[in-house]
């Protein structure tokens, strides 16, 4: 199992196309039926940092996501909406209760 943690914050004036962009990711998830993916986004309190939990049963699986053009196109420009630049972490698993993530 593949997971990573991946942290950023969007300058105040592009939240809501951030916001935007990643609702069509999920879109684009659903649309593809990429079942294996699992992921999760989601918005700290400070309404600007966003958090994304993906987990991939392999590399390819991982690629899926990649893939699809809706990520590419939340991807493309990332830099210019950030304050914070997105901060990628891979992570071990040690456990999980109820949350629906594999592994």
């Amino acid at each position: 199992m593949i997971s990573v943690l991946v942290t950023y914050t969007v300058k105040p004036e592009r939240v809501d196309e951030n916001e935007r962009l990643v609702r069509a990711v999920y879109d684009s998830l659903a649309d593809a039926g990429l079942d294996d993916v699992h992921y999760a986004t989601f918005k700290k309190d400070d309404g600007r940092t966003f958090v994304h939990l993906a987990a991939f049963p392999s590399p390819e699986a991982q690629q899926q996501l990649g893939a699809l053009p809706a990520f590419q196109e939340f991807q493309r420009g990332i830099a210019e909406r950030c304050d914070v630049p997105p901060a990628p972490a891979p992570l071990e698993k040690i456990g999980s209760w109820n949350l629906g993530l594999p592994g």
